[in-house]
């Protein structure tokens, strides 16, 4: 993480570690004590982060366990960036072939 500047937060810098951290554990999540050990946080911290992430749609708890991973919403959005990149990958190389096609 970078040095801290006048407009960081604490509390908002650990909502997003602790979502950085649910990446890679969609299929079994996360518990919240595995979060607060992985972070070094209290579990309280955890809970109260882990709703805010619930409430934002970001994160969603599965219920059979009580582990906690991202939720659809946030991967459909990682899935449009990426499609954002190919079509403009797309459209780049189109441009490159228009501009390599002899005169």
């Amino acid at each position: 993480m970078s040095t801290p500047n006048k407009y960081s937060s604490d509390s908002q810098q650990r909502v997003l570690q602790v979502l950085d951290l649910l990446f890679g554990h969609e299929i079994n999540g996360l518990a919240p004590g595995e979060i607060a050990k992985s972070i070094n946080t209290s579990a309280s911290s955890i809970t109260r982060d882990l709703a805010n992430l619930v409430e934002a749609g970001m994160a969603e708890e599965i219920m059979q366990t009580g582990r906690y991973r991202i939720a659809p919403r946030l991967a459909s959005r990682v899935l449009a960036t990426l499609n954002t990149f190919s079509s403009a990958s797309q459209k780049l190389e189109e441009l490159r072939l228009r501009y390599m096609r002899p005169l």
